[in-house]
């Protein structure tokens, strides 16, 4: 292989992490703003099939962020601690997807999605507990937190498992379809029989 065939292929490859990432970043950002129940977003999900996937890591943790900041810029936020805590839980998923992308098991995806939205269920809402003033800065007054907060935990548990699905499933959807695409077209290493 030639160095200018190894550049074109390099180029091709970013091409492609660039464009994956902007489609990820555009679905959560269309997700946060286009009316959904509370917390039923594919943004954790986003975050951690940008971390399995895409080459860059860099370019993987800032597929949230980016999603964050340019929706944000429409939706707002109040409290900058708790929105700080916010966008870190947010991140965390993509940076556990990269450090599972060097198992290369397909199943670790699936106990990354519960782990992930655990930890953005106990740690934004600690941040809630801890620096909005709503609740009595007691033991007493966290749990009362973490309580009234269950029902978007089960929003947010449903929209990773959905969206995860979608998004790794249309993954593997497309991956298996390409074979069949490239057989069909007579191009590539597939070249349909005759």
């Amino acid at each position: 292989m030639t160095l200018m065939t190894k550049l074109l292929r390099a180029s091709q490859s970013w091409r492609l992490d660039f464009a994956l990432a902007a489609g990820l970043v555009g679905l959560d950002v269309v997700a946060r703003l286009t009316p959904h129940v509370p917390n039923f977003t594919p943004l954790a999900a986003s975050a951690l099939f940008a971390g399995m996937m895409l080459r860059s890591r860099s370019l993987a943790l800032a597929v949230p962020i980016l999603a964050m900041v340019l929706s944000d810029l429409v939706v707002g936020r109040d409290e900058w601690r708790t929105t700080m805590v916010i966008y870190a839980a947010l991140v965390l998923p993509a940076a556990l997807g990269l450090w599972a992308r060097h198992f290369k098991i397909p199943v670790m995806a699936a106990a990354l999605v519960p782990a992930s939205s655990l930890i953005f269920f106990l740690s934004t809402n600690f941040a809630v507990w801890a620096f909005s003033g709503m609740y009595a800065p007691t033991m007493d007054g966290l749990l009362r937190c973490y309580v009234a907060a269950l029902p978007f935990f089960q929003n947010t548990l449903a929209g990773d498992v959905f969206w995860s699905g979608v998004l790794f499933g249309g993954w593997w959807l497309a991956r298996s379809a390409l074979p069949a695409v490239k057989a069909r077209s007579g191009q590539g290493p597939y070249v349909a029989a005759r």
